[in-house]
């Protein structure tokens, strides 16, 4: 028959019943399937396809899922769908055994059945399998849909995942692109003498971001905890105990907004090597990516969100203040005091957050936040940022207004966040002494204090750079996905109760 669907007048009460009495027939004849608890394959559906010559008449032993059945005759035709796509399968009732043939006739579109029988080429010029066994390994009690359209099925797709999987096959592609980026992260820092190492992800205390964090309770020491919002933190004390690189690829957690680039949890890697600063981490992050691109897209050119981006190594580097220069319009090179750089951003239609005292550093960060961010597309290293919004980095020597500092913009994105670390346990209490105040002042994405970090500073941190970068927006951009939770198997969803 043709590819099925429900009867209009059958509602998914009655489908669900239909389906239940099959299975309970099916465990009355001695077939239930989910008393199976192994079947054997011998080929894939796209191995097969890709050497129909070296299979063609063989032997093989093949399962998936049931997607199409047509014919309720004396034959049937059938495609199941296996990990490397679709395979037709084509059954006779004088071949096989009378009890097989009957029992797949009773077969749902979503079942999962393993068959037995030689690989051929129909008439109509279709790969396909001559069953000569047949089995029902599960019965879906659920009736698949025929496809996903529009945002409101977009919602489902996230909120059933296993379902999108099913239906849209397609879909799996950015999920394993993304596993092999993951691994081939994993290569580069280990050819390079790094560590992967884990850190703990509830804390007593949240550092290593401006992040308001998730707060949880530990029953038997009696203490809020919180989840980690950075690796940042206990990274760098590894660093001050010798492990002179290393890295970790880890959950985030951040009690914050939602939307196409942010999930409250996310995955990073978070990378520090003693003896570096942040011109080896900017050659680092471009590594990663266009190595990424040119062995897992065979190429540096992607296409995300419209735009073309060229991922060819030798990304432009610009400090913050002249990318304010040149796409605002404004020097801040020219002024030296606090009230007349507010003045300046204001001239061009920037205001500071209330919460933001009003210096030199807000001011140049704020002509950047507002007016410059939203113009990088290519990719482009912005460095030298104030001191005000870079609380764990070394201040630039030649400037103490600004840090050791970049961030790596691609398509309006963040891409990566990178330090020259500060390494001075005196500046560092001095930085966490002003996030306080500014979270006295209802700002509740500021460092929280962390003596035991000041402590291991003092024990001695050598000169270090560090690097996050988010996985998340680098899949998104090597999948050309617009939205973080294509690229995310299971992203935050509101409970729909």
């Amino acid at each position: 028959m043709a590819n099925y669907k429900p009867a209009p007048e059958m509602d998914l009460s009655e489908i669900l019943q239909v389906r239940r009495d099959k299975l309970a027939a099916l465990k009355a004849e001695g077939r239930d399937p989910f008393t199976i608890t192994r079947f054997e394959r011998t080929a894939l559906s796209g191995d097969v396809k890709a050497d129909f010559e070296g299979y063609e008449n063989r032997h093989v032993a093949m399962a998936g899922r049931v997607m199409a059945k047509r014919g309720m005759g004396k034959a049937i035709f059938a495609d199941i769908q296996d990990p490397q796509g679709r395979i037709q399968i084509y059954l006779r009732a004088d071949s096989m055994s009378p009890e097989d043939f009957a029992a797949f006739r009773r077969v749902d579109l979503g079942d999962i059945v393993g068959v037995e029988g030689y690989v051929f080429r129909t008439r109509m010029g279709e790969i396909s399998v001559h069953c000569e066994k047949a089995v029902l390994l599960s019965k879906s009690l659920r009736p698949l849909p025929e496809k996903f359209h529009g945002l409101t099925d977009k919602e489902a797709r996230y909120r059933q995942r296993y379902v999108d999987l099913i239906v849209n096959p397609e879909v799996k592609r950015a999920f394993e692109i993304r596993s092999r980026f993951i691994r081939y992260i994993r290569d580069f820092m280990d050819r390079r003498g790094y560590i992967e190492v884990e850190t703990p992800v509830l804390n007593t205390l949240a550092g290593g971001a401006a992040a308001r964090p998730f707060v949880t309770h530990h029953n038997t020491l009696d203490i809020d905890m919180y989840m980690r919002i950075a690796t940042e933190l206990p990274l760098k004390r590894l660093i001050v105990g010798g492990m002179e690189r290393v890295y970790e690829i880890g959950r985030i957690f951040r009690n914050e907004g939602m939307d196409t680039k942010h999930n409250p949890e996310f995955t990073t890697i978070e990378l520090y090597e003693a003896y570096s600063n942040l011109f080896d981490m900017m050659d680092i992050a471009e590594g990663i990516l266009s190595g990424a691109a040119r062995e897992l897209l065979g190429g540096y050119h992607v296409t995300w969100q419209g735009e073309d981006i060229d991922l060819t190594p030798g990304w432009r580097r610009l400090t913050m203040v002249d990318a304010v220069r040149e796409y605002v319009g404004v020097d801040f090179a020219a002024v030296t005091d606090d009230e007349k750089a507010v003045e300046l951003a204001r001239s061009v239609g920037v205001e500071l957050s209330p919460t933001a005292d009003r210096t030199w550093g807000n001011a140049l960060y704020a002509c950047f936040d507002q007016r410059v961010e939203e113009k990088l597309i290519q990719p482009t290293f912005i460095t030298m940022y104030p001191v005000e919004v870079s609380p764990l980095t070394k201040r630039n020597p030649d400037d103490p207004r600004l840090t050791e500092r970049f961030e790596l913009f691609i398509c309006r994105s963040e891409m990566a966040n990178a330090y020259s670390e500060l390494n001075d346990p005196i500046d560092q209490r001095e930085r966490f002494m002003k996030q306080l105040e500014l979270r006295d002042r209802g700002d509740d994405e500021t460092e929280m204090l962390d003596e035991d970090f000041l402590t291991a500073l003092e024990y001695g941190m050598p000169p270090t750079g560090g690097m996050g970068m988010g996985i998340d927006r680098c899949a998104m951009l090597l999948t050309g996905s617009d939205s973080i939770r294509d690229v995310i198997l299971f992203p935050t969803m509101k409970p729909l109760d």
